[in-house]
Order: structure tokens, then sequence, then C-alpha cells
């Protein structure tokens, strides 16, 4: 199997549907995972297995900076703590998801126990960022998004180099679409945070 063209050098992810063949229980897909550690590896809230297109060098590097900006704000602010692109998380939904950039207040992620920070934590991040590299497909960033926001996210913020655009997803509130812009702030939810977009392309 091969992941689906899409417009342009979009690659849609591949999906694997395992029920009503099997089910995979949250341990055995942590172990699947494991295994497989050169594969990003996601899970939909239906239980399909979601394997995410390799990133370029370019994009990496973009994130890179992304996460560079993020941790040195959590660092000084010090009132929660931040993940890379490799962290994951189960939502309330079951989604096992693993944003470029995400951030949770000290206060909810120390309600999580030891053990279970040690697998996919099961919290959905306070705050998240996707960051669009130039083989995914907009609208499936998109609905993760709206994904994170509905389990609990208070901040998301898709961005979206190619197109020299930012999508802000907030709970209750339409989708704040910005052209262009060079920053961004964290405003309410990370306080004090502003994301310097010309390190990613802007």
């Amino acid at each position: 199997m091969t992941a689906q063209l899409s417009t342009n050098k979009e690659i849609l992810p591949l999906k694997i549907q395992l029920y009503p063949v099997m089910t995979m229980t949250d341990e055995q897909f942590f172990a699947l995972c494991q295994l497989n550690q050169d594969v990003q590896i996601e899970r939909n809230a239906t239980g399909e297995l979601v394997f995410m297109p390799p990133t370029g060098s370019e994009g990496e590097r973009r994130n890179f900076n992304l996460i560079g900006q993020l941790w040195l704000w959590t660092k000084q602010d010090g009132t929660g703590v931040g993940f890379g692109s490799s962290g994951g998380f189960t939502l309330p939904n079951g989604a096992v998801r693993s944003p470029d950039a995400a951030w949770i207040s000290k206060t909810r992620w120390e309600q999580v126990d030891l053990e279970s920070r040690k697998k996919f934590a099961p919290i959905c991040p306070d705050f998240v960022v996707e960051l669009r590299s130039e083989t995914d497909n907009l609208q499936v960033l998109q609905e993760k998004m709206t994904e994170y926001i509905d389990n609990g996210a208070k901040l998301g913020w898709l961005i979206d180099p190619q197109q020299q655009k930012v999508y802000i997803f907030r709970p209750n509130t339409n989708v704040e679409e910005l052209d262009h812009p060079l920053s961004l702030s964290g405003k309410d939810v990370l306080s004090g945070f502003v994301l310097n977009l010309q390190d990613l392309g802007f």
C-alpha cells in the first residue's frame, strides 16, 4: 500500500483500517510505535492507523526553529511544559496525535500519573501547532486542528509557509486566517509568548 497523491506535491496520509478484523489496545499501539520509531504513526478516533509522510529537510529546519522558540519561552515562563513533534497524546476521543509542537500547563500535566507520561499521555495539550510541509494536505491538517480544539485545546496554530498564511483555532470561535503575518502572540493561553515567523520562512 502507498500513500495517495493529492494536488501538486501533497501526499495524503496512508490509513489502515483494523476493525472489525482486529482491535488494538493502547498498550499494543504504543508497542507498535516503539518497534517502528523511524515511522510517524498516529491513530484516529475510529481506530485506523495513520502513517504520516516524512518531512523534508527544510520543513524540519523550520520545525526546529519553532520548537526552539517555544522551548525558550517555556523555560523562562515556568508555568507549563513543552513538547516536540515526537511526543504523542491520547485525546479524549481515543485518537493518538503528535502535533509538531505543544504546551500543557504545569497544573494539568502534574495531574497525569508518571506511568502514563511514559507512553502516550491521556491528555489534550492546551496549545498545539501544526507546521505544514510541502507534502502536507491542508484539509487534513485543518481537520486535525479542529479535533484538538474539540478535545480540549485552548489555542491552535496551523502555520502554512507555502501560502504564507496562519490559521488560528480557538474554542467556540470561527477560525481566524492571517495573511503574511510576521509574528504570532500566545495572548491569554501563553501569556508573553511571541513566535517570530520569519524564522519559519515568512
